[in-house]
This record gives structure tokens, C-alpha cells and sequence, in this order.
């Protein structure tokens, strides 16, 4: 309401921030909260199979060198670009919902940066003194020390964050009670975290298996007691990760549950929910299968038979997070802020006098029979722009022609006696937020849009327009046109 609205008509907005986070939460989750101390842990190990004459076994750490250089590159470029894009596309697409977050967890998010800074001089000393840590058993012993403590840096980032993330699921008391310590402690806080941490170890043992096969020669010594070592990793965390899925599901309010059948693919997909959600178990089991392979017969595994594995575990956090964004709708923040980035206590306001009357940025405050269109064009940015596109992914056309069964012109009548009861056939839908007259302009531009094929341009294309009732002009007339209160004469 108080933002221009920024729109990707051929994308869908939502997908925007999706995409980008997805990747860097499977970058950030692999290769830096997993791999971290798998890679410390693989190097502590030279240390105690080298010779008596020897700091470290020089051929295993360099094997393990060469896994860190892996991780080291990606997540100084990729994991950094995706993490700065999740900022820049949140703050272009939900500038209201991110402005919220960091009010209730700016001293949160200040300790966060903190450690991130904290984390980012680690992991540079960490892998830049490698090689000169090998200089004597002091220099070593410390630079593992640094592993450690570059671990768990990394560790405590996704301990703050996922707190904001489990806030916005469910934020618990502070609903009535606002407050940090009370968003802090959400009801799916622990939960969450208690998944997401063996999560991220069972996938960098994953990946690191794949590693040790590329870098370590298939017949020597190294390789068959690093994918042992691998296996061991993998098989202790396995049980833990499907354990943590379990109690991060059960924690999970029912009314964002009922919502995981779509949430898994869209409404297009949900009746294939039964065969996608064997990817959480298929991802595990393989995980399993191809460490139980590396424990008994190290000597057969080869980068191609890990590939699978990989790919499965890496979709698992994905598939996790696409659930995890979706099964909170209609909230954006729960029981605080719809999807819309309209507050829920100020709904009664909307539905009686208009979504338009107390928005900022629109051409249109009234609508007359001359105006319906561009007055629907300006409903649909503030009420339906976050999550629908006009002719892209998730279209407002596409879904009113599923939902009458039909690709005939659709009847505005219809999509405007519709519109005010949406949210009780699509619970993952706010309710809608105008008044009638701005229900049926609503209908006459999403006919529009059927008729013409036209696309929504947002602010960035089309320019930013003022409310008429919040101009200059018209604010210095209404202070001009105020009684004189006797008591200020």
C-alpha cells in the first residue's frame, strides 16, 4: 500500500524470490553449515593417519584441500550473489513484508551480520593459510581450530534465520505480545531448526562422497578410506534428518498442512502429491544405499553412482522450501500480514470503503463506469500482483477459466460473486480486500486481460502514479479548508 508495485508479468513475482532463495539456501545449507565441518573433519583425520615422520598425510589433504577450493569458490560467488539477491528481490517485491521482519528482528539481524562478517574473514583465513598450515603440527592444529570455529559461525547464521523463518509460519504469542524474544521463540523455531541441521550435513556427506570420487584415484588407499569416512557421515546423519522432517511436519500448524497438496506443485499439480512426497523419503533412502555401498565395497563407488544421490538430496531441501513458502499462505507473515502485504487487522477498512481509497501510489481512487478498467488493473496490482501474473505463470485468466471449466469468455458477473467468498474454496488465498464496486472492476479487467491478451506492466515500466487524495495539493487544501480550533487561537 505504501510501495509502487514492482511485477514480473512473465514470471510471476513469488517465483522471483523463490528461485533465488532456493539456490542459495541449497548452496548456503551443502556447502557452507554441512560442508564445513565435514571438510574440517576430513582434515583433523590426516592428521591422525599420517606417518610419525609426518605433520599430515600430504596426499589425503590435499584430496581435502581440493573439496574445500570446491566449496570455497562457490559459496564466495554464487552463495554471496544469491544471498545480496534475496535482499534486493524481497525489498523490489515484498518491501512491506521484509520492512516488518526487520523491525521485529533488527537486533537479530544486526548479531546475524555480525557473525556473517564474522564467518566470511574465517572461511578466507581457513582456506587462503591451507597450504602454509602444513608447516608444522602448531600451525595445523590451529588451522583446524579455525575450521571449527568457522563451523560453527556459519551454524549460529542459520540459528538466527531460521527463527525469522519459523516467525513467518507461526509467530506464536507475539501476535498479542510483540515483542523479539517472542518472535525469537516461535513455535516452529526449534523444530525447524532441528531439521535443517542434520539436513545440511547429510547433504554435504553427499556431495563430499561425489568430491572424494572425482579428486581421489580409484585404486589408491586415500580414496577407499575417504569414502568410508564419507559413509560413516552419511549413515549417522540419515536417521536424524528423516527424524528432524518428521518433527518439523508434526510442528507445523493443521491449517497449513491442508495446504501441502498444493503446495508441492501448484494447483495443476496436487494430485501428483503422493509420488512427490517420496522425495523426502527416496533422498534419504539413496543417501543410505549408496553409503552402505561405500562401507562394504569402497572400491566399486564412482562419481556416476553418486550423481543420483545428490541430485535427490539437493531436491529435498528444495522441495522442502517450495512447501515451506507455499503451506504459510495466505500469509506472508502469519496472522499478522496476507500474501497481499495487506495487514489483517486493517481488512474490515478495506472490504467497507475500498483497497483504493487508502492506497498511495494509484491513478484511480474512485471508479466510475468510464474507469472500471484501469481501476481493476490498480485492484489487481495491490490485491492479486504478488502471487498472479496476467498472461504468465500462475495467470488470474488461466485460473478463472480452470475454475469455470471453460476457455469462453468469462462472465464478469460470475468472477465478481465469486471474489468475496475465495478465500473460503481457496483457504491459501487472503480473502479479498475491496469493496464490491471494486470486486466487479476487478472482473471487467481480468475479462480485459482475456479479450486482449495484454500484459501488466509494474511501476518499473510503467512510472508511479499518486493517489489524488495524497497530493501535495490536495493535502494543503484539506489543511486549509480545517476549522481553527478555538483552544490554538
Amino acid at each position: 500500500m505504501d510501495f509502487p508495485m514492482f511485477h514480473l508479468d512473465w514470471l510471476n513475482n513469488r517465483m522471483l524470490i523463490a528461485g533465488i532463495a532456493t539456490l542459495h539456501v541449497i548452496i548456503n545449507h551443502g556447502l557452507a553449515v554441512g560442508f564445513i565441518p565435514f571438510v574440517t573433519w576430513l582434515e583433523q583425520k590426516g592428521i591422525r593417519k599420517s606417518a610419525n615422520n609426518q605433520i599430515t598425510d600430504l596426499k589425503w589433504d590435499q584430496m581435502v584441500y581440493k573439496m574445500m577450493k570446491v566449496a570455497f569458490i562457490i559459496t564466495t560467488t554464487i552463495g554471496a550473489l544469491t544471498g545480496v539477491g534475496i535482499w534486493f528481490s524481497a525489498s523490489l517485491i515484498s518491501p512491506t513484508s521484509i520492512g516488518s521482519l526487520i523491525r521485529v528482528f533488527y537486533w537479530a539481524w544486526f548479531t546475524e551480520w555480525l557473525v556473517f562478517v564474522t564467518e566470511v574473514v574465517l572461511i578466507m583465513i581457513y582456506f587462503l593459510t591451507w597450504k602454509n598450515s602444513n608447516s608444522s603440527l602448531k600451525a595445523k592444529i590451529r588451522h583446524i581450530r579455525f575450521g571449527w570455529f568457522l563451523s560453527l559461525a556459519s551454524w549460529i547464521t542459520m540459528v538466527i534465520i531460521v527463527a525469522i523463518l519459523g516467525f513467518m509460519m507461526d509467530p506464536g504469542n507475539w501476535t498479542s505480545n510483540p515483542n523479539l524474544i517472542n518472535g525469537f521463540t516461535n513455535p516452529l523455531y526449534l523444530p525447524q531448526l532441528f531439521f535443517r541441521t542434520p539436513m545440511a550435513m547429510l547433504m554435504a556427506g553427499v556431495f563430499g562422497l561425489f568430491l572424494i570420487t572425482l579428486f581421489a584415484k580409484k585404486e589408491h588407499e586415500i580414496r577407499q578410506y575417504a569414502v568410508r569416512a564419507a559413509s560413516k557421515w552419511i549413515v549417522f546423519w540419515s536417521p536424524f534428518t528423516l527424524l528432524g522432517a518428521y518433527v518439523y511436519y508434526k510442528a507445523i500448524p493443521e491449517g497449513m498442512t491442508a495446504n501441502m497438496s498444493t503446495a508441492v506443485g501448484t494447483i495443476d499439480f496436487a494430485q501428483y502429491y503422493d509420488l512427490l512426497k517420496y522425495i523426502i523419503i527416496g533422498g534419504i533412502s539413496l543417501a543410505v544405499v549408496i553409503a552402505t555401498v561405500g562401507l562394504i565395497r569402497a572400491r566399486i563407488v564412482r562419481a556416476y553412482m553418486v550423481v543420483v544421490p545428490v541430485l535427490f538430496v539437493f531436491a529435498f531441501l528444495g522441495f522442502f522450501e517450495r512447501v515451506r513458502e507455499f503451506v504459510r499462505k495466505p500469509y506472508v507473515i502469519g496472522q499478522y500480514m496476507y500474501s497481499n502485504l495487506l495487514l489483517e487487522e486493517d481488512y474490515p477498512v478495506y472490504q467497507k470503503e475500498g483497497v483504493l481509497k487508502h492506497a498511495t501510489y494509484t491513478s484511480v481512487s474512485e471508479i466510475t463506469q468510464e474507469n472500471k478498467v484501469q481501476a481493476g488493473e490498480e485492484v489487481f496490482m495491490l490485491a492479486c500482483s504478488r502471487c498472479h501474473t496476467g498472461q504468465g505463470v500462475n495467470s488470474v485468466v488461466d485460473v478463472f477459466e480452470r475454475m469455470m471449466g471453460t476457455k469462453d469468455t468469462l462472465n464478469v458477473n460470475t468472477m465478481k460473486a465469486y471474489m468475496p467468498n475465495m478465500h473460503t474454496g481457496r483457504n491459501y488465498m487472503p480473502p479479498f480486500p475491496g469493496n464490491e464496486a471494486e470486486a466487479e472492476a476487478l472482473a471487467v479487467f481480468i475479462r480485459y486481460l482475456q479479450d486482449t491478451r495484454a500484459t501488466i506492466e509494474g511501476a518499473q515500466t510503467k512510472g508511479v502514479d499518486i493517489n489524488p487524495n495524497y497530493s501535495v495539493e490536495t493535502l494543503i487544501k484539506n489543511q486549509l479548508n480545517q476549522p481553527i480550533d478555538d483552544h490554538n487561537e
